[in-house]
């Protein structure tokens, strides 16, 4: 393994950084800047084409934050003049403080920013450097890898592999504060379609992690599971729409965590009223057999660093317990708002866009229960796979989380027909609730190929995941 080589153009910066914040610090109670640049590249063949970019979250730039005499300013910027700088801050602060003393209900800050002496580097490890990443090699290797897949798999009719490497370098800078970190997360895919005389099917794979490109050997394997499951899904058929025992692989237990619960605990929804999850603190919202966490510090994937957006440090924090609501995910600004500490979920999409509470790796911890005895456990049900899409109503708790395909279950045993697509459908603690049965911890695998948005904006790197879990649900 090696170090990942920080960001020469960070350190450079540093120096004029921390100028702006002792400048400002005497006029303002707090004063903070983040720093990004984040590097990277993004691989895809197809049959016909070849595709070199940069990755998609390559940015630089820099957010300064301040607290003025009626509450926080911000803006970005991308290229540094100190003096432009601090002037362009004050005049801001001035500005928003007459926007404050017009509005009717000026913020109600309960508490102030804790700003606590904190200095850190932290810089994670690859097997191979992103700098020594040679772009012909990849793309060869990534044909190769097509031209055998469509040649093994001959109902394909279109095939796609993918790899994306990012490295990440931030810089946070306050009066106390004064942290690095440098970390790489690596994406490898692949996309296939089969065709017969009934139509055509289509389904993804993919592997997401904390490396380099080292994950490209893991594409003839993405391979052989996207294209196996194409090719099933050409005898797939409508689902008889009822309520069900189901069970839902990791995946999907995943994609109901992230859905059912975790937009309806990031606490920015409580200060709006728009969470219904802020009426249920300490109450019962699932079954007695389950927990929920969510944590930047909690697994190595796409979503795990050691301080957020707001320099406050990464943590795994437990949302649900034995079925109890017991935290949100909370950013900085709206823990100040609620009198609440924060824990390391303020995550910006990009330096020019603003922190919201987001999450991170969202997951169900394993319990004892083995996926046999689920299955047997089903006099009718369906064993639910991989997923499409979700989304939910914080507000109402109301969710759709979309499975890619369910395989029937009849008198405890897989019958071999599969269904697909499949809409589970209901109101979260109804389903929360009905999870009778999770398996192990060593099931657990989550997955961070995709990004979350806060609505229909505002796109972050998420992982998710859990074990196989038995529950009951409304499926069409």
């Amino acid at each position: 393994m090696k170090k990942l080589i920080p960001s020469p153009y960070l350190a450079k910066v540093k120096g004029d950084l921390k100028k702006i914040i002792d400048i400002l610090s005497p006029d303002f109670s707090y004063v903070s800047i983040l720093a990004s640049d984040v590097t990277g590249r993004a691989y895809e063949v197809l049959p016909n084409e070849v595709h070199l970019s940069d990755s998609p979250d390559v940015e630089r730039g820099f957010v300064i934050r301040l607290k003025g005499p009626r509450g926080f300013s911000e803006f970005s910027f991308n290229h540094i003049d100190v003096d432009d700088v601090v002037a362009k801050a004050r005049a801001l602060v001035e500005d928003d403080r007459a926007s404050f003393l017009e509005a009717v209900d000026p913020l109600d800050y309960k508490m102030e920013p804790k700003d606590e002496p904190w200095t850190g580097s932290f810089v994670r490890e690859v097997e191979n450097l992103p700098q020594d990443d040679s772009a012909e090699e990849i793309l060869s290797t990534l044909r190769k890898d097509l031209d055998q897949g469509m040649e093994k798999y001959k109902d394909l009719s279109f095939l796609t592999t993918a790899l994306i490497i990012t490295q990440v370098d931030k810089l946070f800078l306050s009066k106390n504060k004064e942290l690095t970190q440098t970390y790489a997360y690596a994406l490898a895919m692949a996309s296939a379609v089969a065709a017969n005389e009934k139509g055509s099917k289509q389904d993804f794979a993919g592997y997401s992690g904390l490396a380099g490109s080292e994950v490209l050997d893991r594409i003839p394997g993405l391979i052989d599971k996207a294209a196996q499951s194409a090719i099933g899904l050409l005898d797939a058929e409508p689902i008889k729409p009822g309520v069900y025992d189901i069970i839902t692989d990791p995946t999907f237990s995943g994609l109901i965590a992230h859905e059912a619960f975790g937009h309806g605990a990031e606490m920015d929804m409580y200060v709006k009223n728009r969470a219904k999850g802020k009426e249920f603190t300490d109450k019962r919202v699932g079954s007695p057999i389950l927990t929920m966490k969510d944590g930047a510090q909690a697994f190595d994937q796409v979503a795990s660093f050691a301080f957020d957006d707001e320099g406050n440090p990464a943590s795994n924090t437990t949302v649900i317990d034995k079925g109890i609501l017991r935290s949100g995910m909370c950013d900085e600004l709206s823990a100040l708002q609620l009198g609440f500490h924060p824990t390391g979920n303020g995550r910006r999409e990009s330096y020019k866009r603003k922190a919201y509470a987001r999450m991170t790796n969202t997951y169900f911890p394993g319990q004892n229960a083995k996926l046999d005895d689920m299955i047997a456990s089903i006099d009718h049900g369906y064993f639910l796979q991989g997923y499409t899409s979700g989304m939910e109503d914080p507000k109402n708790w109301g969710i759709q989380c979309v499975a890619l395909k369910g395989l029937e279950i009849k008198d405890g045993k897989l019958t071999g027909k599969i269904v697909s697509p499949v809409y589970l459908t209901g109101y979260v603690p109804d389903l929360l609730n009905s999870i009778s049965m999770i398996s192990s911890a060593d099931d657990v695998t989550l997955d961070g190929i995709g990004y979350c948005g806060k609505g229909w904006k505002e796109w972050v790197k998420v992982s998710m995941g859990g074990a196989y879990m038995k529950a009951r649900g409304r499926l069409n």
